[in-house]
């Protein structure tokens, strides 16, 4: 009988793996950004479709984004942020000071 694999284990080896890590922090800021997206809209009680309107997207994009499927680019931030009454702040740090 073989022994089974931690979750730990199993994440540890995926991400040992050449160019896992980006890829696995690259998907973490996706979602990040989705989660906080999604989290104002319904904080404003908006719709996808309403919020799409107003960034002058299409409600499936905003689905596609607040679920973490697409790497949104800086314009494409600024209007979401504008159409949530937000402002968007972009910064860099050491990594060292990163959390």
């Amino acid at each position: 009988m073989t022994e089974r694999t931690s979750w730990r284990e199993m994440r540890e080896g995926i991400l040992g793996r050449p160019g896992a890590g980006a890829a696995y922090e690259a998907a973490r800021i996706r979602f990040e950004l989705g989660e906080t997206v999604r989290l104002r809209r319904e904080a404003l009680g908006m719709t996808q479709a309403q919020l799409a309107a107003e960034a002058g997207m299409q409600q499936p994009a905003v689905a596609r984004f607040e679920a973490g499927g697409t790497m949104p680019t800086i314009v494409v931030l600024e209007r979401l942020a504008l159409a949530l009454q937000m402002r968007l702040t972009v910064e860099m740090e050491p990594l060292e000071r990163a959390s």
